[in-house]
């Protein structure tokens, strides 16, 4: 694992990154304070498409905007979802008047994340729909039977589908249903030869010379299972081919492939493959899957699709355009078609090439985020403390927060991609700037209080823990104002009860997560329940502490660390990186109320 980089830092990258990527088409367009790249010309006519995900995946996303592609796309941190507000801001920069089409891999983060940004765009009456896309068959059947498959780089794949259908004037439920026939058509497994590194972070998991792992994802996740000693390339493709295509592997047949079936192959590049490696693999691809299998695929494509940094990593997918055909409104000459269909846009450089001759200054294409208005805190549905208690339960929970980052970072490494800790870090530091820069603690309204939270978090909280907390803080919020009544017959702990009651209610039509599970919500719904039960501040911190502390000895069944295959053998792990956050933020609020 190389770790020395010309950017040794994430600091500023990811923007840096964006400006530099919008430069080769001179109709995209830069809202950097959101990290949206769109197309400066996406026709109202036809639907907007609209993905994104982490950054470190490049081209994806921002490399597949432009004509016959997406309308526009939003860039997280490093391995870490959008936020709410980010993807809000993207669906505004590309109106149209068929709908928004949101396509994503299957990741908790940004299916929160954009679930949350369609819920509102539906609100607000603009059609809006989410695509989610999982092909990974290295996820069986059983173990993914609550998440699905895990998303690979055949979702660049489904853009360029849906992108030339959409270009050709399809629907909204016309492009969602086709999306979804495709996404039943595809099979696809990742192979490293070892894990990337993150510049600025100290990574863990390097593999021995003599090992591979297969199955890995595109964020450092361990794979499936590791190979040693390392198969030879032949040993390697032929395992790869018989995981996505053997047909009594009841768990991994995800697709049929007849006799005769048309398919497309597509392998990706994570970054850290060299070209003339990536050229000999593709050939050994080929003559398995002819002399193994009897397929000869139509279409090849073969590049850095969708790439995780410096990998010497790839992943492999055929996709059964026969099925596909079968499945939907489309011929099987049109759907070859829409893989035909030019772009100007990354796809080019695994399809070919085409060039733009018309040009404009590049600081022409950098626009400025739309100016954010707050909606005012009504008096009358507010809950209010003393102002210096309140202050100091908000500055004793962050720092305390803050405090815990490295041991939540190591031990979101270990199960994980990384992020956790940084996260929470990010939020804490944020709300403690409020305190100091715009006093939002000195009237004593905890929902002015929770509307800075909900900010903060839609602005600079990626991930799959950034997605809970903000739907978690918007129901609360409003929550809060639907029963501040309560406090004047019943006092403030009524209100807290009823209202993270149903907080809790309203994540749950978001997350399937439950105690046990392993996850933030061991730590939330006890607490909550407690307090609805109308229990103690104290009884509802001892509740979250034991929910946290219960981590160690459960097996995750939701989000990443599903894929990771650690404590199977009921050995204590590390406690669950977000449970033990959210247990530290709660404890220090009843500290700073001490």
């Amino acid at each position: 694992m190389s770790t020395k980089h010309l950017f040794p830092s994430l600091e500023g990258l990811v923007p840096k990154a964006l400006r530099g990527i919008i430069a080769y088409n001179p109709r995209l367009n830069l809202d950097e304070a959101n990290r949206v790249v769109f197309d400066s010309e996406a026709p109202r006519s036809n639907v907007s498409i609209i993905s994104g995900g982490g950054s470190g995946h490049e081209p994806a996303w921002s490399g597949y905007v432009g004509s016959n592609m997406l309308a526009a796309s939003v860039a997280g941190d490093v391995f870490a979802s959008p936020s709410t507000k980010q993807i809000l801001a993207a669906i505004e920069a590309v109106p149209s008047d068929k709908g928004s089409l949101l396509v994503i891999t299957n990741y908790t983060g940004d299916c929160l994340h954009f679930g949350l940004a369609a819920e509102k765009t539906k609100a607000k009456g603009h059609p809006c729909r989410m695509l989610i896309c999982g092909d990974d068959v290295s996820i069986g059947k059983v173990n993914g039977s609550l998440v699905g498959r895990r998303g690979l780089a055949a979702q660049i794949g489904v853009l360029k589908f849906l992108g030339a259908a959409g270009a050709r004037g399809a629907s909204l439920d016309e492009l969602y249903d086709f999306g979804v026939a495709i996404g039943q058509q595809i099979v696809s497994i990742a192979a490293t030869l070892d894990h990337c590194h993150v510049p600025g972070r100290t990574e863990h998991g390097a593999l021995k010379d003599d090992e591979f792992e297969i199955g890995t994802g595109p964020h450092n996740e361990p794979g499936y299972r590791k190979l040693s000693p390392a198969p030879s390339p032949q040993g390697l493709v032929k395992q790869i081919l018989t995981y996505c295509l053997d047909p009594n592997d009841v768990e991994r047949s995800y697709v049929k492939f007849n006799p005769g079936d048309e398919t497309a192959l597509l392998v990706s590049n994570f970054g850290g493959m060299s070209n003339l490696e990536m050229g000999g693999l593709v050939d050994e691809l080929l003559q398995q899957l002819q002399t193994e299998w009897n397929i000869e695929p139509v279409r090849v494509y073969s590049g850095c699709l969708e790439t995780s940094l410096n990998a010497p990593a790839f992943s492999v997918s055929v996709i059964n355009l026969t099925g596909i055909a079968a499945n939907s409104k489309y011929s099987l000459q049109e759907i070859k078609g829409f893989l035909d269909i030019r772009t100007d846009t990354n796809w080019e450089a695994v399809a070919g090439s085409q060039s733009n001759p018309r040009r404009r200054p590049r600081a022409e294409q950098i626009v400025k985020a739309p100016v954010e208005t707050r909606r005012p805190v009504n008096d009358a549905t507010d809950l209010k403390i003393e102002p210096a208690l309140l202050e100091k339960m908000l500055r004793t929970a962050c720092e305390a927060v803050d405090a815990a980052e490295p041991d939540l970072t190591k031990w979101d490494t270990v199960m994980g991609d990384g992020d956790c800790g940084l996260t929470l870090q990010t939020g804490a530091r944020a709300l403690l700037e409020a305190i100091d820069s715009k006093q939002i603690a000195a009237k004593g309204s905890i929902v002015e209080v929770l509307t800075e939270l909900e900010d903060i978090v839609e602005s600079k909280m990626g991930g799959t823990l950034g997605g809970i907390l903000g739907i978690f803080f918007v129901s609360l919020r409003t929550a809060v104002e639907e029963n501040s009544e309560l406090a004047k017959t019943n006092g403030p702990a009524a209100v807290w009860g009823k209202a993270l009651a149903s907080a809790i209610k309203h994540l749950r039509q978001y997350t399937p997560a439950k105690v046990g599970d392993r996850t933030v919500m061991d730590t939330l719904i006890p607490f909550a329940t407690a307090m609805e039960e109308g229990q103690s501040f104290e009884s509802g911190v001892a509740a979250a502490v034991a929910g946290s502390e219960g981590t160690k000895t459960l097996k995750a069944k939701l989000g990443r660390a599903t894929y990771v295959g650690v404590g199977a053998d009921n050995k204590e792990l590390p406690p669950d990186p977000g449970a033990w956050g959210a247990m530290v933020a709660i404890q220090g609020l009843y500290s700073g109320a001490n």
